[in-house]
């Protein structure tokens, strides 16, 4: 697929495709060549009025269609998205960067969230207390929380929205999604999926332009009822903030700056594999990708020079080819924050291993970058890098281990690698994190909620806690 065929971004509002018109917009690049393939348009306060009321009265009809009707149009439209996924996997590409097969995965998972929520609709009950003397029947009733506000980021642009869209339907609410600008038609793949499947118009809404304008206007409207938010921790607080004055209720799915636990014990082949794996997947713009390696004294060096091994054989290019291990970062921001933290780290005494510059290219490459003894005043120590930086350290206690990994503000994804039953009871209950992983790093699957503590937020997008997010208790005290 070339850029000619890429598709023009647009808004979507009451179920009405509306392009550029006279309305201002903002590029959209492909970071691979770095050059602009289309513009996406921004929403005027109008249509954002508009998208409101078609919340509304989308919210009146679905809140009130069946769980089996509803389940039937969200299976129907992840059914669509599989058909077309060759196409949509291609769009996220061009606009985001990943390799084909990342982007091909992340918009078989939309599908499979779509499919979650449509059955777990159908297990949401009512709860009869035991009945009180004089014949009371008191019942307590789960209702969807109303028309919900949603803003998700570009690094996983079709993925992140798809599950709060999915746990937003499946309740029975209707959502306005704001996606991010550098990615607007990655969504828009599954926006047309549900679409096409019958979706009630105004049940879904889709929105760009300025973020702070958009955000502020969206949740101090009286008809928006829930804000969810995926993004960096600085404007999920302002976020949340703002949602608290408004008395919304929110989810705030933020920042990680995940740290690794490798125990002498631990399978070194297995480990060194996952990790480069993990780390490089997306160019590491991955809320969760592991960054901090601790590994234990006896195994440091066999580690770090496996590790540096297979680093050093990854393909990096444009991610519509089929021999590119990793693609671009999204965008040209990206490029500046490595550069800044790396020379930080170095200035520091930190030692390079591979790595640690731009590649002189078009596009917005940066080499697979492995830093080591690098301080914990340096600043990747402690701020999230959200690139292709893994920084390993050495540790010799459980106790030094754990101190280290749990030293930042940020809480949302830990790994360890062990053998030892003990070490796993042990680092499984001292790491503090909103999802740990041992022995490997799956730790989003769509009936699981996505979740950290602290810096990286609070409440849970996705699985069984992220769909209830999207209902209420109601009372009814029949006498």
């Amino acid at each position: 697929m070339s850029e000619a065929s890429y598709c023009s971004p647009g808004l979507f509002v009451g179920g009405r495709w509306i392009s550029m018109e006279s309305r201002d917009s903002s590029a959209v690049y492909n970071p691979a060549v770095g050059r602009v393939i289309d513009r996406v348009p921004h929403a005027t306060p109008k249509d954002l009025d508009e998208a409101v009321a078609a919340a509304a009265q989308g919210f009146s009809r679905w809140s009130k269609t069946s769980a089996d009707d509803r389940a039937v149009i969200l299976n129907r439209a992840a059914k669509i998205i599989r058909e077309r996924q060759e196409a949509s996997a291609r769009i996220l590409t061009l606009e985001q960067g990943k390799p084909l097969a990342e982007s091909r995965s992340e918009i078989a998972s939309c599908a499979a969230m779509l499919e979650w929520s449509a059955e777990e609709g159908k297990r949401v009950h009512h709860h009869v207390l035991p009945p009180r003397a004089g014949g009371e029947r008191p019942v307590i009733r789960k209702e969807p929380v109303g028309p919900s506000a949603a803003f998700s980021p570009w690094n996983f642009p079709a993925s992140l929205a798809a599950r709060k869209v999915a746990s937003a339907l499946g309740a029975g609410c209707s959502v306005i999604v704001k996606p991010a600008e550098e990615t607007p038609a990655s969504f828009l793949t599954v926006a047309r999926a549900l679409d096409d499947a019958g979706l009630p118009k105004g049940a879904l809404n889709v929105v760009y332009g300025n973020p702070s304008e958009i955000s502020q206007h969206l949740i101090a409207s009286p008809t928006i009822r829930k804000i969810s938010f995926t993004g960096s921790t600085r404007i999920g607080k302002e976020l949340a903030s703002l949602a608290g004055a408004h008395a919304k209720s929110a989810i705030m799915e933020l920042g990680g700056h995940a740290p690794v636990v490798i125990f002498d014990d631990a399978d070194i082949e297995l480990a060194v594999k996952l990790s480069i794996a993990s780390k490089y997947r997306n160019a590491g713009q991955v809320c969760i990708s592991p960054t901090r390696f601790f590994i234990q004294e006896g195994v440091y060096r066999r580690f770090v020079g496996s590790f540096r091994e297979g680093v050093e054989t990854l393909r990096v290019g444009d991610g519509l080819d089929p021999d590119t291990n990793m693609g671009p970062l999204a965008n040209f921001r990206r490029l500046g924050a490595m550069e800044r933290l790396v020379a930080d780290a170095l200035s520091q005494g930190a030692k390079r291993e591979t790595g640690g510059a731009p590649l002189n290219r078009d596009g917005y490459f940066f080499q697979p970058t492995i830093l080591t003894e690098v301080p914990d005043t340096a600043q990747i120590m402690n701020e999230e890098p959200f690139g292709p930086i893994a920084v390993i350290n050495r540790f010799s206690t459980f106790d030094e281990a754990i101190s280290r990994a749990n030293a930042t503000p940020f809480a949302l994804g830990a790994y360890a690698f062990t053998r030892s039953a003990e070490n796993i009871a042990a680092v499984s209950e001292a790491l503090e994190a909103g999802m740990i992983g041992i022995n490997g790093f799956n730790i989003v699957f769509p009936d699981s909620p996505i979740g950290g503590r602290r810096d990286s937020g609070y409440g849970s997008d996705g699985g069984r806690d992220g769909f209830d997010a999207y209902l209420m208790n109601k009372f009814i005290n029949e006498q």
